[in-house]
C-alpha cells in the first residue's frame, strides 16, 4: 500500500486540498451523523450473518450446514441462537443509538431497551418459522412448475424476501429503528422485491416471479393472497405539513383482503380496499375501491 511518501510530489499538495475540502464543515456536515459519542453504526456485514444464522434456525438444513441431525440439532440451535442473541441486541442497540439525539457515550434505558426488544424477537421465531412455513406451502401450491415446498424454499425470491419480510416485520412492531429497514433493503436488493418492514401480511402469501414488487410501509394484506412480478402496491400523492415537509405515519397504502390476486403490472394506490376473492388483471391502474369477488381487467383490443 502506497503511503504519503510514495506518493509524487506534485500529487502531495493536490491531495491534501482534496482532504481539506472534505473535511470542511460546508461539506462534511451534510453527510456526518451526530450519533452518540463513541456509538458505532448499525454493521450491514454483522445484519447479513444474523440473517444466515436465523434463516439456519428455521429452515434447517437448507442454509448453513445442510447435514443436520435430529439427535444434535438441539445443541447447534442453542448455540446458533444464542450468538444470534449477543449479536443482534448489538445491532438493536446501535440503531437506537443511531436515531438517538442524546449525545453521550453511555445510554442505559437505550441498553435495556434493545435487550426487552432482542429477547421479544426470539421468542417470536416460532411463530415466523410458522407464518413462513405456510408462505412455502402457498408457492408450492400456486405455482405448477414448483415440485415441492422444499424447492420454493431453495430457490424462490418470494421466500427470501419473506423470510426477510417476516424478521423485519416483528423488529419493527417491537419499535425498533433502523435494523428492520436495512434488513428489508438487503431482500430488495438480491431479489428485486421491495416490501417496507411496517408493511402487515397475512398468512400464506405468495408472490410469483417477484421481479419488480414493491409492497408500502401501511400495505395490509389478508390471508391466502397472491401477486406477481411488476406489482404496486402504492399511495398516491403525499399530505403534507404547512411547511411543504411530508406528514409521517398516515395509512396511505392498500388494503388486499382475503384471497385476493393481483396479475403482473398492476398498481393499486392509495388507502383504498380490494374486496375479498377479487382478482385484479394484469397491467391495471387501480385508485378506487374494488368489490369483494369482482374481476377486474382490460377491454381485450379491437382490430
Amino acid at each position: 500500500m502506497n503511503t504519503m511518501s510514495d506518493i509524487h510530489p506534485s500529487v502531495a499538495p493536490c491531495l491534501d486540498r482534496v482532504v481539506q475540502r472534505l473535511c470542511h464543515p460546508d461539506s462534511l456536515n451534510s453527510v456526518w451523523h451526530n450519533s452518540a459519542e463513541g456509538a458505532a453504526m448499525p454493521s450491514i456485514d454483522e445484519l447479513r450473518e444474523i440473517m444466515n444464522s436465523l434463516a439456519t434456525a428455521i429452515f434447517p438444513g437448507y442454509f448453513g450446514q445442510n447435514q443436520v441431525r435430529p439427535d444434535s440439532l438441539r445443541y447447534h440451535l442453542a448455540a446458533n441462537l444464542d450468538t444470534v442473541y449477543h449479536k443482534l441486541r448489538e445491532q438493536i442497540l446501535r440503531g437506537f443509538c443511531f436515531t438517538c439525539e442524546k449525545q453521550h457515550a453511555v445510554c442505559v434505558p437505550r441498553d435495556s431497551q434493545s435487550k426487552e426488544a432482542a429477547l421479544a424477537f426470539m421468542d417470536s421465531l416460532p411463530e415466523i418459522r410458522r407464518l413462513l412455513a405456510g408462505d412455502a406451502k402457498a408457492a408450492y401450491e400456486g405455482d405448477p412448475a414448483a415440485q415441492s415446498p422444499g424447492e420454493t424454499i431453495f430457490c424462490y425470491p418470494s421466500l427470501r424476501a419473506l423470510l426477510h419480510h417476516r424478521i423485519a416485520h416483528t423488529l419493527y412492531k417491537l419499535n425498533v429503528p433502523m435494523i428492520p429497514r436495512m434488513i428489508s433493503e438487503m431482500a430488495h436488493s438480491s431479489t428485486g422485491i421491495d416490501i417496507h418492514p411496517g408493511a402487515a401480511i397475512g398468512e400464506e402469501f405468495f408472490i410469483d416471479h417477484g421481479t419488480g414488487v414493491v409492497i408500502g410501509e401501511t400495505c395490509i394484506i389478508g390471508r391466502n393472497c397472491r401477486i406477481y412480478q411488476g406489482v404496486t402496491l402504492g399511495a398516491l400523492s403525499f399530505p403534507k405539513n404547512p411547511d411543504g415537509t411530508l406528514i409521517k405515519g398516515v395509512p396511505r397504502h392498500p388494503i388486499l383482503e382475503d384471497n385476493v390476486t393481483v396479475y403482473a403490472g398492476a398498481t393499486i394506490l392509495g388507502r383504498i380496499t380490494v374486496g375479498s376473492g377479487a382478482v385484479v388483471g394484469g397491467n391495471m391502474w387501480i385508485t378506487g375501491d374494488v368489490p369483494a369477488g369482482a374481476r377486474i381487467s382490460q377491454d381485450p383490443p379491437h382490430v
